[in-house]
């Protein structure tokens, strides 16, 4: 049976843990932005082996588990030599898993740009650089902020799966909880209550931005 007594009572630990899930959502997201764009840039190398690896790359890791990655970081590296943290392993996993699904967000906003764009350009002999961060990648990021915004809900979602490495997060505390005194109802109740509690407003921003960002075009 419920217990709000015992809900209050184990709320204060939950919440303690809040923010090494924030953190790991967070710098999670940093790092499958920068290495998602490293591989949209890569995959239109004019090098085919270097676009030929990067495609090949990014459909073996959309192809595999999420949570097999993790094990592989965190559990198979070490019979290298290479030790990780959980959280450090957890960060690393769902960058490296979300930047194959950034990749082909910027690779679209990238390929929106209009042609002109790029011819105008290089008639004012804009070097490659000046050409990308001046006048491409504004363009091209711009629009796709908000499917970006929507990549980070659902990566904060996947955050419980790190439980996995034994990263103490929300889910990893609730099931602390629930073994020290038999009682998991309220403690996974509350994990899901907190997960809306962040997601849902942050899902009406994002519909803002897609309303704010169609009326701007």
């Amino acid at each position: 049976m419920w217990s709000w007594e015992y809900a209050i009572q184990i709320l204060p630990e939950l919440v303690r843990v809040l923010p090494i899930t924030i953190s790991a959502t967070l710098l999670g997201f940093v790092t499958a932005c920068l290495l998602g764009l490293l591989l949209a840039l890569t995959a239109r190398s004019k090098s085919k082996l270097l676009s030929r690896s990067t495609r090949g790359w990014i459909e073996f890791i959309r192809s595999t588990p999420l949570l097999v990655q993790l094990f592989v970081l965190f559990y198979a590296l070490p019979l290298y030599g290479i030790s990780l943290s959980p959280f450090v392993a957890g960060v690393i996993g769902l960058g490296n898993h979300y930047s194959t699904y950034l990749s082909e967000v910027f690779r679209s906003g990238i390929e929106a740009v209009p042609r002109g764009q790029w011819e105008a350009s290089k008639a004012l002999n804009f070097t490659p650089k000046h050409t990308w961060m001046s006048i491409i990648l504004p363009q091209a990021l711009t629009p796709v902020i908000p499917v970006m915004g929507n990549y980070l809900i659902t990566l904060f979602k996947e955050t419980p799966l790190l439980s996995a490495i034994t990263m103490v997060e929300l889910l990893q505390t609730a099931k602390s909880i629930g073994s020290g005194s038999f009682r998991y109802l309220e403690a996974f109740t509350l994990v899901g209550l907190l997960f809306l509690l962040l997601s849902y407003p942050s899902s009406l921003l994002i519909q803002r931005l897609e309303i704010h960002f169609h009326r701007n075009r």
